[in-house]
């Protein structure tokens, strides 16, 4: 299995093209939060029911700062199959109903999606998609406010964490749609170039 960083960024220019960064910034990540309150406990129950209760009126979370990148595709030449990685970061500025404050949460991933070429009795091949899901070992929530009062830095904690639940699938049902639609747009002859290339590149460094 091989890795190729470099010639197939077709995935975040197609995600561009469609504007895939209004569509994160639409995601209502608050609304997940409300629906999961049922399972949440303690405090981070509150506050998830607090925010149920008042977000039509105080509650919000802003996505800003989105970056899409490529992050390079492994392939398998002899099974004629891809992973392609797509590494998304971006900013939630969530304001809290309780008190009005802003907390700042930075989300960073990967968005991994295989798919493979596949012969049919004629010999011709046909592109087959697989799964596309964000890597959980890749998912990374930072709080970025450093004033946080000492008594509710745990409490931000828990809301960080929560987040951390609900994105990947928040994601995953806006990304994987659209790559779904762009990779069966390619030409099965770009995938063939691209394997060539790639192995060219692999004898080239022996």
């Amino acid at each position: 299995m091989s890795l190729v960083p470099y010639p197939f960024p077709v995935i975040v220019q197609g995600l561009t093209k469609r504007n895939t960064e209004c569509r994160i910034q639409n995601i209502r990540f608050l609304d997940s939060l409300n629906a999961s309150r049922q399972t949440a406990s303690g405090m981070v129950g509150w506050l998830i029911g607090s925010m149920n209760l008042q977000q039509h009126q105080e509650g919000s979370a802003n996505v800003t700062n989105i970056q899409l990148d490529y992050g390079g595709i492994r392939m398998s030449f002899h099974k004629e199959w891809f992973l392609a990685n797509i590494s998304l970061e971006f900013d939630i500025d969530s304001r809290l109903p309780f008190n009005n404050q802003i907390i700042k949460t930075h989300a960073r991933m990967n968005l991994a999606v295989e798919f493979w070429l596949e012969k049919d009795e004629f010999g011709r091949r046909d592109l087959v998609i697989g799964n596309c899901r964000v890597e959980p070992s890749s998912i990374r929530m930072t709080v970025l406010d450093e004033d946080i009062p000492p008594k509710m830095k745990h409490f931000f904690h828990n809301l960080r964490d929560n987040l951390e639940k609900v994105i990947p699938h928040l994601i995953e049902s806006q990304e994987c749609p659209l790559i779904d639609e762009i990779l069966r747009q390619l030409d099965v002859k770009l995938l063939k170039s691209l394997m060539e290339q790639a192995i060219a590149h692999e004898l080239n460094q022996l």
